[in-house]
């Protein structure tokens, strides 16, 4: 697989990190297929997930759709994926900073994030 490196350049206060050139997404890339295949049965399962309404780790929470989308906004840079928090946190390659903890998202639900980013984080 190419992989490219994005420069700082244009980026916010977060560092960009290398992203594949191209990849297949799980399904379609919109907000409301990554909160509901992703984002709230991965990280905001209620009761026993880093981002429900019981954990709400670093603040986010991923229990209702709308609020859910706020929250992430503040977390990506809309049409820039290599410089958002949200995407080097899922694509990280230190265990100690990837999310989630234990098993890591799938490259194929990482493309569809990535990829609902770079088209500009529609809602």
């Amino acid at each position: 697989m190419k992989w490219i490196t994005l420069l700082l350049l244009g980026c916010g206060s977060s560092p960009c990190v290398d992203l594949p050139v191209s990849c297949d997404p799980l399904y379609e890339p919109t907000f409301d297929n990554v909160y509901t295949n992703t984002l709230q049965p991965t990280c905001g399962f209620e009761g026993t997930a880093c981002h429900s309404a019981d954990g709400a780790q670093g603040g986010l929470v991923f229990a209702e759709l709308e609020a859910s989308y706020d929250n992430v906004l503040d977390r990506i840079e809309p049409g820039d994926p290599a410089c958002s928090l949200l995407i080097q946190r899922i694509d990280a390659p230190d265990v100690a900073d990837a999310m989630p903890p234990g098993d890591p998202l799938s490259e194929a639900e990482r493309c569809a994030i990535r990829m609902w980013i770079d088209a500009g984080a529609e809602r």
